[in-house]
């Protein structure tokens, strides 16, 4: 079958037909792979993967994480199902952010599947960092391409307080934690330059003064936040996400207002891949 590419914007992102992600196969993986270090974030509709197969797929890119807060399925402890119960107007991850770049090795990239979608609402978006550094001011590039920053985990609360239907994992590293990147990191399989801060974790450049990390991570957060360099993914279920959490950051929109979208549950299925310390 040829495989058909569809852009979702000028900045990234592609919706991809003519893949079957069961076909796990290294000439497969490899076309995958590839996709996704062009376009950033790939999706693809109609794939009713189970978990094992899920799993499969995911263990091609590297070792799986378990998350340090939730608990994963009881069979499955790798998949996180992340859930929005009909009465909840949360939505898990709903600010721009890269996933657990608080830990030591943040995580490579994160495979997400839709089981149910709302009929309106819930979309993600997606913010290239590549070209985020390459479009950011050069007076700001100059201060922080040597630096820096602390990136903080929030704690359990913020990742499970307004969800009732996930639970905590309590068994290790419950508490806050924070760990220091690079504020320019490269990519260790296209050598570009990233932006690796996000307004959720990120909270101080090291060596500076704390007025003045708080302007320039406020302009950066702005900047990151450009529609020109995002782009808008809407779910059906049944569909796959694949992102490049080095290169990019999202966030789930919660726009269930009454009448338009409250009322529905929202569930997702997210394997992470284990990535490597940020240089």
């Amino acid at each position: 079958m040829q495989i058909e590419t569809k852009l979702l914007s000028g900045a990234l992102g592609a919706e991809i037909k003519g893949i079957d992600l069961t076909d796990i196969s290294d000439d497969n993986f490899k076309k995958i792979n590839d996709l996704l270090l062009e376009h950033k974030v790939i999706f693809f509709r109609d794939q009713p993967l189970t978990a094992e197969q899920h799993i499969a797929l995911a263990e091609k890119f590297g070792p799986l994480e378990t998350h340090a807060y939730v608990k994963g399925l009881e069979k499955f402890p790798e998949i996180v199902r992340i859930i929005k119960a009909e009465d909840e107007k949360n939505q898990w991850g709903e600010n721009w952010h890269s996933d657990v770049s608080y830990n030591f090795k943040p995580t490579k990239a994160v495979i997400l599947k839709s089981i149910k979608i709302p009929p309106v609402g819930g979309d993600t978006c997606f913010s290239n960092m590549e070209l985020a550094w390459e479009t950011l001011d050069g007076k700001i590039k100059d201060k922080i391409k040597d630096k820096k920053a602390i990136h903080s985990s929030l704690g359990a609360e913020f990742f499970l307080e307004n969800y009732k239907k996930m639970e905590g994992n309590k068994n290790k590293n419950y508490n806050e934690y924070s760990n220091e990147h690079p504020m320019v990191r490269t990519h260790p399989e296209t050598g570009k330059k990233i932006l690796f801060v996000n307004w959720t974790y990120t909270k101080e450049i090291i060596g500076m003064k704390r007025e003045e990390s708080e302007e320039i991570l406020k302009q950066i957060f702005e900047h990151q936040t450009r529609l020109d360099l995002t782009c808008r993914f809407t779910w059906t279920e049944n569909a796959v996400c694949i992102w490049d959490n080095r290169s990019v950051i999202h966030y789930a929109i919660a726009d269930f207002y009454p009448g338009k979208g409250l009322g529905y549950e929202r569930v997702m299925d997210r394997i992470a891949i284990e990535g490597d310390h940020p240089q």
